[in-house]
């Protein structure tokens, strides 16, 4: 068993790390994955997702590790020193991966509309605006990569989708008039589906109860809803129970806040006129 995630060799990623000394350690212990989550009282599937370094391991999970193989603290502090070194070797591919699986995606966007509902020119807009050294083929490479996460909401089961886009995501100009008017389109044409609602918080609401974007995945009952935020050049996932059920909270007070969906739909249209004008 390595001692030291910096003593792996290749690009190995903190869950990938901290996911094999799990798998390890219960091997030598002749332990199943359901005897090693049952102290932090996490199922057989979630153990299995750990141990491949699908998902970073949450602190509960890393202390109930230290439970079972009488290891006082020694998971502890290895999670927290995989979670520091980002966690994943690219800090998006996890959330895409449980993008895919959720069965309920809940999304608060407080300046531009989510990457999920972006259309072409508008995420076009938003790559040149953050990237203005790429070259055409590498922006459009990026772009693709985005809309190809549409599929998600195409496949034979999509989530749910909950959207709040805070008022400021309708009136700020990304690329042009004529891209906003495009882009608003699109959204009240995804808000058409039975399985997505989509809310206005609008500037007249006041102060918001959290000012930065963030997405909740649910999974079910066989496994812990995931909290998604991003911060400069790097993104994090947790599955802490207590931080989840914060951003939970949270999001109850931003939708009781907004619009409903019939009239932010409204409003959208509305904006959507004011940009073609």
């Amino acid at each position: 068993m390595a001692n030291d995630p910096s003593e792996v060799v290749g690009p190995v990623s903190g869950a990938t790390y901290f996911g094999t000394e799990v798998r390890e350690w219960r091997l030598a212990r002749g332990l199943s994955q359901k005897q090693v989550g049952a102290p932090a009282r996490y199922g057989q599937q979630y153990v299995a997702k750990v141990e491949a370094g699908e998902r970073m391991a949450s602190p509960e999970f890393a202390t109930g590790c230290d439970q079972v193989f009488g290891t006082p603290r020694t998971f502890a502090r290895l999670r927290d020193r995989c979670a520091e070194r980002g966690g994943y070797p690219d800090w998006f591919e996890p959330y895409v991966l449980l993008e895919q699986q959720a069965s309920a995606i809940l999304n608060y966007s407080n300046s531009v509309i989510a990457g999920l509902l972006q259309t072409e020119a508008y995420a076009h807009a938003m790559f040149r605006k953050g990237c203005p050294t790429d070259d055409l083929d590498e922006t459009a490479a990026r772009v693709a990569r985005r809309l190809k996460r549409r599929q998600v909401l195409e496949k034979e089961n999509p989530p749910l989708v909950w959207v709040v886009l805070d008022e400021s995501c309708l009136r700020r100009v990304i690329g042009s008039p004529a891209v906003m008017a495009e882009q608003l389109a699109h959204v009240i044409e995804e808000a058409q589906s039975p399985r997505f609602t989509l809310q206005v918080l609008p500037f007249s609401s006041g102060e918001p109860a959290w000012s930065l974007a963030f997405t909740l995945m649910k999974f079910g009952d066989s496994e812990p809803d995931v909290l998604y935020q991003e911060t400069l050049g790097a993104g994090h996932v947790t599955d802490s129970r207590k931080t989840v059920a914060d951003a939970s909270v949270l999001y109850d007070r931003l939708r009781a806040d907004a619009l409903s969906p019939e009239a932010s739909i409204d409003l959208m249209r509305k904006v959507m006129e004011e940009w073609t004008a």
